[in-house]
């Protein structure tokens, strides 16, 4: 067996394993990264190390932290609460409320699933008391989070563009987030009119008051991610947050008092949504570092109330960097062995460009399903370049720009599974349903989408 072949099946093996047992794949890919660099390809510790990416650590930590500062400082409840009073009543509007508001969360920063614990179990809430479809609230939900995930300033986006700008192809985030916000709000769009939205039209709460019942954030769910992916194992603060957050949104009427004792003063509220502006800024127009501009923000804010921000650096995404940096080590390793050119030319010299590139989509899809998104962006991108590298379109190539875009939205759309962090959440705060036939319906539309996003992105991004 070949260098190449021993590291490629230690990346399907931490796959495996991180799927089947509650272990971080990032502790087990620095392992790799070690054990293959130095007993595979003779490297060194500093060589190894060389690999580690340093900006895409600074990132992540540097937008986590915003989020957290913003999320303990009221300003994500703010948020919330200004759209239920938005409401005033329209049923309809219920689902898109919390579609946008999950999308808004994942836009600035927030982890995916972090933001689905979060709206979660407000948006089921709602669901149980107007009688609106529990799945179609929920798919709402995850939809909302995932179409919201690769703004530039996100965390999927952030990783997404370190890599391709890394690989040295070429690279428009803004293409890559409208393509997601764009066929995921098509998706919510069409199960909305499918699941009886539109019957909701028709419907009124019948009085000002848009108060609601909202459960506490379920504990200790299933699923694969919920824990084996770092991405689970990074909620247990957002959770709590959450459920300290439910007094208050139980009465979102006009005449609701805002919290302004554990949740921040509203100047404190306004200057985060000040620092996120900026943020967005800085990095977009101004072209800086956006985990060196986050992280100074996150500051500002810190010295303008320290005492309210003492949680703040403990509910950075920890397990979701360490899966990410580890990640993306073993690939660095992969890289510096000559594998990731090999696995590359191999893919296009066995069919054709565009047949790779579906390939790969399905791989990411499937793949995510059960383990990370994150780590899937990490190490199947890479995979790509050789035949990327050819820039055009149709038998010259594939586009790198189309390809990203269908990577992107392939391998994370598919975060609606049961087996899933998201689809776990979302069965667990589900109100008044059959859990076993509730579990059946999310696991064929996840089954769905796995097969079907895929080809529909490929022929959009890659083909058209």
């Amino acid at each position: 067996m070949t260098a190449h072949w021993i590291s490629i099946y230690t990346l399907g093996g931490m796959f495996v394993l991180a799927t089947v047992l509650p272990i971080n794949m990032g502790v087990i890919a620095f392992v790799g990264a070690f054990l293959v660099g130095t007993l595979v390809a003779g490297m060194n510790a500093k060589a190894i190390m060389a690999g580690f990416p340093a900006d895409l650590f600074l990132t992540l930590v540097g937008i986590t932290y915003l989020f957290a500062l913003a999320q303990n400082n009221g300003t994500i409840d703010w948020m919330v609460r200004g759209a239920v009073r938005a409401v005033r009543g329209r049923i309809a509007a219920i689902p898109w409320i919390m579609f946008f508001i999950a999308a808004l969360l994942t836009g600035v920063g927030a982890v995916s699933p972090a933001a689905v614990a979060i709206i979660a179990p407000i948006a089921l809430g709602f669901a149980a008391k107007y009688g609106i479809n529990p799945l179609m609230m929920g798919l709402m939900v995850i939809h909302g989070a995932q179409g919201g995930g690769f703004s530039p300033i996100s965390i999927y986006g952030g990783i997404t563009n370190k890599i391709v700008a890394a690989a040295g192809l070429p690279l428009n985030p803004i293409v890559t987030m409208t393509a997601s916000l764009a066929v995921n709000l098509a998706v919510a769009a069409m199960l909305f009119v499918l699941m009886g939205g539109m019957k909701l039209t028709r419907q009124r709460s019948g009085a000002r008051h848009t108060g609601f019942d909202v459960p506490q954030v379920a504990h200790g769910q299933g699923g694969a991610q919920v824990y084996g992916d770092a991405e689970g194992e990074s909620l247990g603060e957002e959770r709590r947050t959450a459920a300290q957050a439910d007094d208050s949104l139980m009465d979102a009427g006009p005449g609701a008092q805002d919290p302004q004792d554990a949740q921040g003063e509203r100047w404190y509220q306004v200057a985060t949504v000040v620092g996120l502006l900026a943020l967005a800024v800085l990095t977009l127009f101004f072209k800086q570092d956006i985990g060196f501009v986050s992280i100074t923000i996150g500051l500002l804010l810190t010295l303008m109330a320290p005492n309210l921000q003492k949680r703040a650096l403990g509910q950075v995404s920890w397990p979701e960097i360490m899966l990410i940096v580890g990640v993306s080590t073993f690939v660095g390793v992969m890289d510096k062995m000559g594998t990731i050119d090999f696995v590359g030319h191999s893919v296009a010299a066995l069919t054709s460009p565009l047949v790779a590139a579906l390939l790969l989509c399905f791989v990411g899809a499937v793949i995510s399903a059960f383990a990370s998104s994150t780590a899937v962006l990490g190490s199947l991108i890479p995979l790509a370049v050789p035949f990327l590298q050819g820039g055009g379109s149709g038998d010259a190539g594939v586009s790198a720009i189309g390809f990203i875009a269908a990577m992107a939205v392939s391998s994370t759309i598919v975060d609606v599974s049961p087996f899933s962090t998201n689809g776990a959440l979302v069965l667990a705060n589900a109100r008044g349903v059959n859990r076993e036939a509730f579990f059946r319906q999310l696991m064929v539309y996840g089954a769905a989408v796995t097969l079907i996003a895929p080809v529909v992105v490929w022929l959009l991004f890659v083909v058209l």
